[in-house]
C-alpha cells in the first residue's frame, strides 16, 4: 500500500538533531547555543578566515598565535551575535521557509525578548575581545556593527543581499591588518574587495537551497536574480577571487610559493562550480561548507609565501 502521509516539514533543515548540542548541552541552554549556530561552525570559519589571512599578510614573518586566537574567539562570538540579529529580524520569514522554520525563535523555543538579552551578552563578550586589540582595529570593529545590524534587512530591498554579506563577513581583512600594523594598506583593501567576490560565489550557492520558498514569500537573493545563469556568474566571482588574492599577496611581497599553493585553492573553487547541482539542496549545502577547505588552502599559501 502506498503511503499518503505528508513529509515532515522539517525534513530539510540545517539544524543537526543528533549534534553535540542535543547530546551534551544542558536542556535550558540548547536553544541559545542553536541560535548562535554553535552546532554549525561553517559560518564562523567563513568569518574567521579573512581575519587570519590578513594577519598572515601583515605579519613580518609568522603570525602571532595569540592574535590568531583572539580573532578566533571574536569570530565565534560575533558570528553568533549576527545570527541572533538575523533571526530576530527574519523570524516571520523563517517561519515560512522549510529550512529555517525549526530555528529557536520561529519555533517558539526562544522569545524575542530572550533573544535580545542573549544578543546583549554576546556583544559584551565581543567587546571584551575587541579591547585586546590596538586602537585602529578597535575602531574598525566598532564600525563593523553598522553592517552586522543592517545586513539582515537587505534581502527585503535588493536582489544582491549576498554582496552586503560580503561587506560584513570580510571586514576582518581590514581588522587583521590593522591589528598587526596599526593602519590600513593596499594588500588589506584588495583582500577585502576580493572577499566580497568570494562571498558572492559561495552565498549564491547557499541561497539556491531556499529559492522556491524565497520566491513564494517575496525575499530577494542572487539565486533568484541570476537563476539558470548562476553557474556562469559564480565562475566569474571565483575568478575574481583567485585573481584578487594573487594581487593582494603580490602587494604584500609574498614569495612565488604563495601563487603555487594558491593555485590549489583556485582548483578547489573550480571543482565547486563544476560539480555543483543547483537544484539539489543537500549538494548546495555541501558545496557551501566546502569553502572551509578553500580558506585553509589560502592560509597555507600565505604561510608558504613567507618562506
Amino acid at each position: 500500500m502506498t503511503s499518503t502521509a505528508k513529509p515532515d516539514p522539517t525534513d530539510f533543515t540545517d539544524i543537526r538533531r543528533d549534534g553535540w548540542i542535543g547530546r551534551w548541552a544542558p536542556a535550558p541552554l540548547r536553544p541559545y547555543l542553536t541560535l548562535a549556530r554553535l552546532d554549525r561552525p561553517i559560518g564562523t570559519w567563513l568569518l574567521l578566515f579573512p581575519c587570519w589571512w590578513s594577519v598572515g599578510l601583515a605579519s613580518p614573518r609568522w603570525p602571532d598565535l595569540w592574535m590568531m586566537a583572539l580573532f578566533a574567539i571574536g569570530a565565534v562570538v560575533m558570528r553568533g551575535a549576527g545570527c541572533t540579529v538575523n533571526d530576530i529580524l527574519d523570524r516571520k520569514f523563517d517561519a515560512m521557509v522549510e529550512r529555517t522554520r525549526s530555528r529557536p525563535i520561529p519555533s517558539g523555543q526562544v522569545s524575542v525578548r530572550q533573544a535580545l538579552a542573549f544578543l546583549v551578552l554576546q556583544l559584551l563578550l565581543g567587546l571584551v575581545v575587541l579591547l585586546q586589540f590596538p586602537p585602529a582595529a578597535i575602531g574598525l570593529g566598532v564600525l563593523s556593527l553598522a553592517l552586522v545590524f543592517t545586513y539582515p534587512l537587505m534581502k527585503r530591498i535588493t536582489w544582491w543581499p549576498q554582496a552586503f554579506l560580503g561587506l560584513t563577513f570580510n571586514w576582518g581583512a581590514l581588522m587583521g591588518w590593522a591589528a598587526v600594523r596599526g593602519d590600513l594598506d593596499w594588500p588589506a583593501v584588495v583582500m577585502y574587495v576580493t572577499g566580497v567576490a568570494w562571498t558572492l560565489g559561495y552565498d549564491t550557492i547557499y541561497a539556491h537551497q531556499d529559492k522556491e520558498d524565497d520566491a513564494r514569500i517575496g525575499v530577494k537573493s542572487t539565486a533568484l536574480r541570476l537563476g539558470d545563469t548562476s553557474k556562469i556568474w559564480i565562475y566569474g566571482f571565483y575568478t575574481l577571487t583567485y585573481a584578487g588574492l594573487g594581487l593582494s599577496g603580490r602587494l604584500a611581497g609574498l614569495s612565488g610559493l604563495y601563487l603555487m599553493v594558491l593555485s590549489l585553492a583556485g582548483l578547489h573553487l573550480a571543482w565547486q562550480v563544476a560539480t555543483w547541482r543547483p537544484d539539489d539542496q543537500n549538494d548546495c549545502l555541501d558545496k557551501f561548507k566546502s569553502n572551509r577547505w578553500f580558506g585553509w588552502l589560502v592560509l597555507a599559501a600565505i604561510l608558504a609565501g613567507k618562506l
